[in-house]
């Protein structure tokens, strides 16, 4: 008898080549090694560096995190420093602590103080140094210290995972569980370790990351991997769908739907760039041009999507909502294991792999704990334009629609907008 993950592999993988195309590389030299499927873009501020791990490879789902080397500088740190997002400045940014002027990351020091019950964590192979990496983080921002009452990590399989050979999938691990504890940190987080990319691997972790949020009262459940559409993504609907537990999803880091963000119980997360001053102060928010997003092919629109359908038409639209994501105005991120052959440390980094566990963590802190994810959904949908519960992303262009650029109102750059205080969430 055939294994049945074996055929599930193979089926998805057939269905992956007809769908996602690949992406050609460079190989990355970073200190003498190579993460050989890396891509590098050069801009005005630096170097976007997008590991092998975000690639859509057949059968296997991807990161979504881009890492910055700002120009003039490596792309390890020894300390944060410079106008890149900080616990304390995206609190402010978003809402999360008051709103103070300028919200300035070189001097703003005050962190979120709210969160409860949990937030699990999705991602695929083992960052063994996750929690001492997020004891410095914490160490460094002034966040409470990391124990065993609100950090844990979970291995899917019931053994430890093999490490990503690249260190791609680590850095993803370590951004996200800074970026939850950063927002809401009195939050349980618990990092739920697939055994491999693949998608099966992915699905059994799913299921207990989202049983345990359950069990532990309510929360959220923060997916920062993705994959193309496939013919039969639909399938997989149940598996995100439980009671007192909001699921969400990066919607990826380059135009176009994906999964499990397009799915109608997963809140898609897209990406914003925040805008400073020389000096750092905030001025304001736009899109970010490589933000995934689109109209799915398989989904169709879902009841709460009813007030925008003159942008979705008959179809599921995404993203839902958005916030930073832009390498280039990234967050400061602490990592030990190497990546490429290097050990960061301190590094920026940006990518919907930002967007979705900080918006999980902004739900979590803001205490109105819904039912489900659809309940979640109905209620954002119904703050459409409420300036003092999401903040209208009008400015920027995406490649997600015909009009390449976002709209007043719902767009399928930003969604409804960047979240902003407790109101809608």
């Amino acid at each position: 008898m055939k294994d049945p993950d074996m055929i599930k592999r193979h089926a998805f993988a057939a269905a992956a080549v007809a769908m996602v195309p690949l992406i050609a590389s460079a190989p990355l030299a970073v200190a003498g090694t190579a993460d050989a499927g890396a891509r590098t873009k050069i801009t005005p501020r630096g170097m976007i560096i997008t590991p092998s791990s975000n690639l859509r490879l057949p059968g296997r789902a991807s990161t979504n995190v881009e890492l910055f080397q700002p120009k003039g500088r490596g792309l390890r740190s020894a300390s944060p420093s410079g106008n890149f997002e900080t616990p304390a400045s995206l609190a402010c940014v978003y809402g999360v602590t008051k709103h103070t002027a300028g919200c300035n990351p070189t001097t703003l020091t005050t962190v979120a103080n709210g969160g409860g019950g949990m937030i699990a964590i999705v991602d695929a192979y083992d960052n063994p140094n996750a929690a001492s990496d997020l004891s410095v983080y914490s160490q460094q921002f002034g966040l409470p210290p990391v124990t065993s009452d609100n950090f844990a990590v979970v291995y899917a399989a019931g053994t430890q995972p093999p490490q990503d050979p690249s260190g791609g999938w680590e850095v993803e691990e370590s951004l996200d569980v800074d970026m939850a504890h950063g927002l809401a940190p009195h939050a349980k987080v618990v990092l739920v370790e697939a055994a491999s990319a693949y998608l099966d691997d992915l699905e059994k972790a799913e299921k207990i990351a989202t049983a345990l949020v359950e069990a532990a009262g309510g929360g959220e459940v923060s997916n920062s991997w993705a994959t193309g559409e496939f013919s039969t993504e639909a399938q997989l609907e149940g598996i995100f769908r439980r009671k007192h537990v909001v699921v969400f999803a990066s919607a990826g880091d380059s135009p176009g739907p994906g999964v499990p963000a397009g799915l109608p119980d997963v809140i898609s997360v897209g990406g914003t760039s925040i805008i400073r001053s020389a000096s750092g102060d905030f001025i304001g928010e736009k899109t970010w041009l490589d933000t995934g997003g689109g109209l799915s092919a398989i989904i169709p629109a879902p009841a709460y999507q009813a007030a925008v359908a003159n942008v979705v038409g008959t179809h599921r639209g995404q993203p839902d909502i958005a916030a930073d994501a832009n390498p280039e105005t990234g967050v400061w991120f602490y990592d030990t294991v190497p990546y490429g052959g290097q050990v960061l440390d301190w590094a920026v980094v940006g990518g919907t792999s930002v967007a979705s566990p900080a918006t999980a963590a902004m739900i979590n802190a803001a205490g109105k704990f819904k039912l489900s994810t659809t309940d979640e959904l109905i209620g954002m949908y119904a703050e459409l334009g409420n300036s003092k519960a999401f903040k209208d992303i009008t400015a920027g262009l995406c490649g997600n629609n015909a009009l390449g650029r976002a709209t007043i109102g719902y767009d399928l750059c930003t969604g409804i907008g960047a979240p902003f205080g407790a109101i809608g969430k």
